[in-house]
């Protein structure tokens, strides 16, 4: 992807079932659990390089010794940084106590982190600060077991302002709105509460306050925690959570916004956001790795039990297409078909663009990650000339010879590696005024692909959000090549609104799409009309959420997708290229055709899963108009 678009973020979580000491003898360490934990976190690390964290529990610790522990990180390689500190106090331990080290058991009782139940968390630092104390998992704790919180999450909620407010209402005093802090003081609440109602409860049938720790722990009904807390959430998410006697959950919103797997066996449960994951590292085929229901969470009881209940009644699914576009790695067997169409349904565009000249055309791609799709687009390029052929052939009939035949049949799309990603620059987070001289060292091409002033050169990218790495570099090092035309082609629609589902697309100002169609707008005439849409934010903006209606859709109204994908390619043209630009976008119906079971599509379309969005994306235009760059929500 040309434009790196940054999104939040991975979980991973690991229930043993069975003691540590079958681990050591059947796997040879007692740390099998933390080992797992570390694979998956580092083959998810597409999902967050910012921090990382994890956090483990100690099923049923002796009294004055720790049970849960927790250590986050925001080194370059946090989930490295994370996990040779671990291993450090494993070695020291092993060195101290060499015999008594041969004892998983021991091991547990001495040893940090080494648990039954891990949770491990990958962030990327996109909106606010990026601090060690921003990194999940997140922490309530309490003297008894099972009031202790742990808190980690791959989500983004559009109305913490009124969850904090009803925190308040509750009688809380939460210190920050952070989301995260919001959502685990939330669950906190009614912890408490399940709690108090438990304690009640069994004393009342003159139970022992030590007997009664155990009953609470083996009687706390997590999902109407869940219900309760998650009543008021408007948001994409994945919400993982232990309870500190050793009970877990993972949530997922209603309507499977944000993606989540889990696999179970009799040694292990586990849950990740990306489900070739868990089958590269545990070694399972594809159908025994199941997705969390939209609405249900998965609950984990302390002896080992499994459910799969609904919290939230499920709603339409909509889940983030954008995922399956660029986000989740792509050896996902469904993620990989997906895609591969997705280039397929270019190809008509593509050869329209090219005025059916594929003998000076070359095709090429934006590493690494629209390798996929470009395959994809190759295989239809191939079926369209295959057709070609074919009418050929029948034409020559009884003229038909050796030489022709073979000219015919030597027809093949050119392929050719044009664009190389040749430098590791995070340019992507660096400060505004410091990346354009990076961008220029991250692109090279590969000279004398290109037939100059005679071929067209068109290049695959993933999605094109704001065009600034095309534009200030890409666009002018495939120049140099001397291609006649250059047509840059999207395997994502046009993003048009802001995403506040886990994406970090807050601000209209950086689309170039939302850019071309305001461009378009005061070149007809109708600058007015953005006062009067802007008008009409604000009075949206004052109803509740629920009343709410997508008043920035009118910008776009006017005009077609042809127009506004023109606009862009003269927005993103730097002055001195020499080739004609064009642009390419999926379509809409392209992008649901190719993804069918994944159709969240709001960031092109405007249709908002949640009242939330569309409450976002009024704001988001009202700080447009008003100058204002901070995010929507």
């Amino acid at each position: 992807m040309s434009d790196k678009i940054n999104h939040e973020c991975g979980v991973a979580l690991i229930r043993l079932l069975k003691p540590l000491d079958y681990y050591k003898t059947k796997y040879g360490s007692a740390r099998y659990g933390l080992h797992k934990l570390y694979q998956i976190m580092e083959k998810m690390i597409n999902r967050g390089q910012d921090g990382a964290g994890i956090a483990t529990i100690k099923l049923d610790a002796k009294p004055g010794t720790t049970y849960l522990d927790r250590l986050r990180s925001i080194e370059p390689k946090a989930t490295q940084d994370i996990f040779e500190k671990i291993n450090h106090q494993f070695v020291n331990a092993q060195l101290d106590n060499p015999e008594a080290y041969k004892s998983a058991e021991w091991q547990k009782d001495n040893i940090p982190f080494l648990g039954e139940l891990m949770l491990g968390h990958l962030r990327y630092g996109t909106f606010g600060k990026n601090s060690v104390q921003s990194c999940h998992p997140f922490k309530r704790q309490n003297n008894w077991m099972s009031r202790n919180l742990v808190v980690a999450g791959n989500f983004n909620l559009t109305n913490v302002d009124e969850l904090f407010s009803h925190l308040v209402e509750l009688g809380q005093h939460p210190v920050e709105k952070a989301d995260t802090v919001t959502v685990m003081e939330k669950i906190g609440h009614f912890l408490d509460k399940e709690n108090d109602r438990l304690f009640k409860k069994f004393k009342e049938q003159n139970d022992k306050n030590y007997e009664i720790s155990k009953l609470i722990q083996a009687n706390i009904d997590v999902a109407s925690i869940l219900k309760e807390s998650s009543k008021r959430w408007d948001g994409g998410y994945v919400m993982c959570g232990m309870i500190g006697h050793g009970d877990a959950f993972v949530l997922r919103d209603p309507n499977g916004i944000r993606p989540g797997y889990f696999y179970k066996d009799d040694e292990v449960i586990v849950v990740a956001s990306e489900r070739p994951v868990i089958q590269t590292v545990f070694n399972v085929p594809f159908e025994s790795v199941h997705e969390i229901k939209p609405g249900h969470a998965l609950i984990i009881k302390k002896n080992g039990s499994i459910s799969e209940e609904e919290i939230i009644e499920p709603q339409k699914k909509l889940a983030c297409s954008f995922e399956r576009i660029y986000f989740s790695r792509g050896n996902d067997a469904c993620i990989y078909k997906e895609r591969n169409q997705l280039g397929k349904n270019l190809t008509e565009n593509v050869i329209r663009s090219i005025n059916h000249d594929l003998q000076n055309t070359v095709f090429s791609y934006i590493p690494n990650t629209a390798e996929i799709a470009f395959g994809g687009l190759i295989e239809g390029i191939d079926n369209y000339i295959n057709d070609w052929k074919a009418e050929e052939i029948l034409k020559l009939k009884s003229n038909l010879n050796n030489d022709e035949l073979k000219k015919i049949l030597s027809t093949h799309p050119r392929i050719d590696k044009v664009i190389l990603k040749d430098a590791k620059q995070r340019t992507f987070i660096t400060a505004d005024e410091g990346r354009d001289s990076l961008v220029n060292l991250v692109y090279d091409i590969t000279y004398g692909t290109v037939k100059k002033d005679v071929d067209s050169l068109v290049i695959l990218d993933d999605s094109i959000v704001r065009g600034t790495t095309l534009k200030k570099s890409i666009l002018k090092i495939l120049d140099r090549l001397g291609p006649k035309k250059i047509i840059i082609v999207s395997s994502a629609p046009q993003i048009r609104y802001p995403d506040c589902y886990g994406i970090d697309m807050a601000v209209l100002g950086k689309f170039v799409a939302f850019d071309a169609a305001i461009a378009l707008l005061k070149e007809q005439g109708q600058e007015a009309l953005l006062n009067d849409i802007y008008r009409k934010a604000k009075l949206e903006i004052e109803k509740p959420k629920e009343e709410q209606i997508n008043v920035v859709k009118e910008i776009y109204a006017s005009f077609s997708d042809e127009q506004i994908s023109n606009k862009i390619a003269e927005l993103i043209k730097p002055k001195d290229l020499n080739a004609e630009l064009i642009i390419i976008y999926q379509t809409l119906e392209g992008l649901h055709s190719a993804c069918p079971e994944n159709s969240g599509d709001w960031y092109f379309s405007g249709n908002y899963p949640t009242p939330g969005g569309n409450k976002v994306s009024n704001q988001a235009f009202i700080n447009y108009i008003e100058g204002n760059t901070s995010r929507a929500y």
